[in-house]
């Protein structure tokens, strides 16, 4: 049995002390709001964003870093992505070097445009990152439905030890050591499901998701290989297993906002009534960004990004997106 902090209270923070729980693990959550620390204490719910799920037994909740991390042997980060440099220096004298840190984070910082890997490194220097990614959706995972995800650590010793403890008969993991890969994977798949959600919302049809599916893995494999990453992490789970459950479901709280988008509501207005950070709506900018660095063709993001950075028109900006009469088909073409 491990000890473990799992730092983020929100809907995948509880969903994953709940997998750890029931691999028989000491398990302390840490969240912001004391409301959430006290209801998960007091009634096993988490109120805010996981309503209506009574979480495992014996998972304890605090508000103090401090407590959640003294004496873990490893930390599930699973806080909003553009919380995690924040969280991560409130963190650094608390965390040993060689410390395992397991980003379950699917964003990229803006400004930086520096993935969450990244950041954790330059944050917390010494420590070991993994990333845990895959097509998850967090009430599924609470109410232990089979998942498949993908771990992935370049230590491959740290990994093997981590990615079993965190592995139930439910919740299988599977292992790698392209860091790199599994973050992309994870990033991209919430700006594509964006697209999906605006072709569904404009009743665009079937075989227009299909294509932006399929175009879209060849985009998120270009940015994939241009940061280290390998080519068969994205016909993998945190490749193309996100990306089909994520672009293909409502439950995704980035094909919805595209759908509200598609249907011609105000971005504005459709994340004001969301609790939870829907990842995509900040992560397009700079993932169009880091393309432009890199000189990558990446022309879904670039319209998703037009669309809610840029003021740009959904209808102009999908004809111009599909207006390609003669294109090679590769991951190297766009």
């Amino acid at each position: 049995m491990s000890r473990v902090a799992v730092i983020g209270g929100g809907a995948f923070g509880s969903a994953m002390a709940c997998v750890m729980r029931r691999g028989g693990h000491e398990t302390l959550l840490w969240a912001r709001e004391p409301f959430t620390v006290a209801a998960i204490n007091r009634d096993r719910i988490n109120p805010l964003y996981l309503p209506r799920i009574k979480l495992e037994a014996g998972i304890r909740a605090t508000n103090e870093l401090a407590e959640a991390i003294h004496g873990a042997d490893f930390l599930l980060m699973a806080v909003p992505a553009q919380f995690v440099r924040t969280v991560a220096e409130a963190m650094r004298a608390l965390v040993a070097p060689g410390m395992p840190i397991v980003n379950c984070a699917k964003g990229i910082e803006r400004g930086s445009c520096a993935l969450m890997p990244e950041v954790l490194a330059e944050t917390l220097p010494g420590v070991v990152v993994a990333v845990l990614s895959g097509p998850a959706f967090a009430r599924e995972v609470a109410n232990d439905l089979p998942t498949g995800v993908t771990f992935a650590c370049a230590d491959a010793g740290v990994g093997e030890r981590v990615s079993r403890a965190i592995a139930t008969p439910r919740f299988c993991t599977y292992l790698c050591d392209d860091v790199a890969g599994a973050t992309v994977g994870g990033v991209m798949k919430n700006v594509l499901a964006i697209a999906c959600g605006i072709a569904e919302g404009r009743k665009l049809g079937a075989n227009a998701r299909a294509t932006l599916i399929t175009r879209g893995l060849a985009e998120m494999a270009r940015l994939g290989l241009a940061k280290g990453g390998q080519l068969e992490t994205f016909m993998g789970l945190s490749g193309i297993g996100d990306l089909t459950l994520t672009c293909n479901n409502v439950q995704s709280r980035n094909m919805s906002l595209g759908l509200a988008l598609g249907e011609g509501r105000r971005l504005a207005d459709v994340l004001g009534e969301r609790r939870e950070v829907t990842e995509g709506a900040y992560s397009a900018e700079a993932l169009a960004a880091l393309a432009r660095r890199l000189d990558i063709s990446m022309p879904i993001t670039a319209a998703v990004d037009a669309v809610l950075n840029h003021g740009a028109e959904i209808e102009p900006t999908i004809e111009r997106l599909i207006a390609h009469p003669w294109h090679h088909e590769g991951i190297m073409f766009s």
